[in-house]
C-alpha cells in the first residue's frame, strides 16, 4: 500500500501557495489483491471572478513538477504508463476548446480532448520510477451560460468505477514484476474556481 500512496502523492497537482486541497480515494488492483488509500492533493486553478452571459473565457489548471519514487519499502516502481486525468466541463457553461502547454519528462506527447463532459489529458509515458516530470498546464476555453448562474470548476470522479485519475503502475517485488491499474476519485471534491455570470 505504501507504494501506491507515494505514487499518488507525487502525481498530485501540487501548487506553490495555499490552493484548495482535494482528497483522492485510490484503488490499485494487483495480483496480490486490491489496495485502497486516501491521498491529499493540492490543486492550483484559475478563472475570472465574473463574466457576462454568452461570453467566452478560460479556466486553467497548472500542473507543477513532481518526482516518481524509485523504491518504496522494498517495492521497486519501474514505470507509470497511460496516465489519464479528467477535468469536467462545469455546469452553466459550454465547451469551446482545450489546449496544453509545457510538460517535461513524460517520454511521450500529452494530448487533450473532449470525452463526454470532460476535458481529458492523456500521457502514454512511460515515466520511469525515480524520474522527474511535469504534466502540462491545461487551459479550457468555455462559453458562459445564462445570467444569474455560477460556474464552478471541480475535479472529475465519483467512485472507483467513475474515476478522475487513472494510470498503470509497473512494480517489482523480489522476482515478481506486475502491472496494476490504479483508479482514483476526489472524496470530497472541493470547488477550485467560481465564476459568476452577470
Amino acid at each position: 500500500m505504501a507504494t501506491y500512496c507515494s505514487l499518488a502523492v507525487v502525481l498530485a497537482l501540487l501548487a506553490p501557495t495555499s490552493p484548495p486541497v482535494a482528497t483522492y480515494a485510490c484503488r490499485a488492483d494487483t495480483k496480490f489483491g486490491r489496495h485502497t488509500i486516501s491521498v491529499r492533493q493540492a490543486v492550483d486553478a484559475q478563472a475570472p471572478a465574473a463574466v457576462p452571459a454568452n461570453t467566452r473565457f478560460t479556466i486553467a489548471v497548472h500542473l507543477q513538477p513532481g518526482t516518481l519514487p524509485g523504491e518504496v519499502k522494498g517495492f521497486k516502481l519501474k514505470e507509470v504508463r497511460d496516465l489519464t486525468l479528467r477535468v469536467p466541463i462545469p455546469p452553466n457553461s459550454s465547451y469551446v476548446s482545450a489546449h496544453l502547454d509545457g510538460g517535461s519528462g513524460l517520454n511521450s506527447t500529452p494530448t487533450v480532448q473532449l470525452e463526454g463532459n470532460a476535458a481529458v489529458i492523456k500521457v502514454a509515458g512511460p515515466i520511469p520510477g525515480g524520474a522527474n516530470f511535469q504534466l502540462p498546464t491545461l487551459s479550457v476555453r468555455l462559453k458562459s451560460g445564462r445570467p444569474g448562474t455560477t460556474i464552478e470548476t471541480k475535479l472529475k470522479g465519483t467512485s472507483y468505477d467513475d474515476p478522475g485519475l487513472t494510470f498503470q503502475a509497473t512494480i517489482k517485488w523480489k522476482f515478481v514484476t506486475t502491472t496494476a491499474p490504479v483508479a482514483c476519485y476526489p472524496d470530497p471534491n472541493p470547488t477550485l474556481t467560481r465564476t459568476v455570470v452577470r
